[in-house]
């Protein structure tokens, strides 16, 4: 397993975040933060949960495993990933170079 660069999953971020702000205007929820907070937590989860990456990791060729074994995360890391993301913790890394999120979670994101 190879772990994705911070650069990397930076960018599938913005990518996600982006695509949410789009997905709010085109709803006519106009760009208010909670409304693509709310887009985005649920493009997150429900595709990581699915297919281990969102769009953006998906675009960019990365994905989220389970730390241990490389598989699945369950639905209840997920959302739990999900939801430190959305608080911003990403910005946080422990030694490894794991986002305090993916920590949490047990999770790690690789090149796949």
């Amino acid at each position: 397993m190879v772990e994705a660069g911070v650069g990397r999953r930076f960018a599938a971020l913005t990518i996600d975040w982006l695509m949410c702000y789009l997905i709010a205007n085109l709803a006519g929820f106009g760009v208010k933060t909670l409304s693509i907070m709310v887009i985005f937590f649920l493009e997150v989860s429900i595709l990581t949960a699915l297919q281990q990456a969102s769009a953006g990791q998906r675009i960019l060729k990365i994905k989220v495993v389970e730390f241990n074994s490389g598989g699945f995360l369950n639905l209840r890391r997920v959302l739990l990933r999900t939801f430190l993301i959305c608080l911003v913790l990403p910005a946080v890394f422990t030694r490894e170079q794991r986002g305090l999120h993916d920590w949490a979670a047990n999770s790690v994101v690789i090149r796949g």
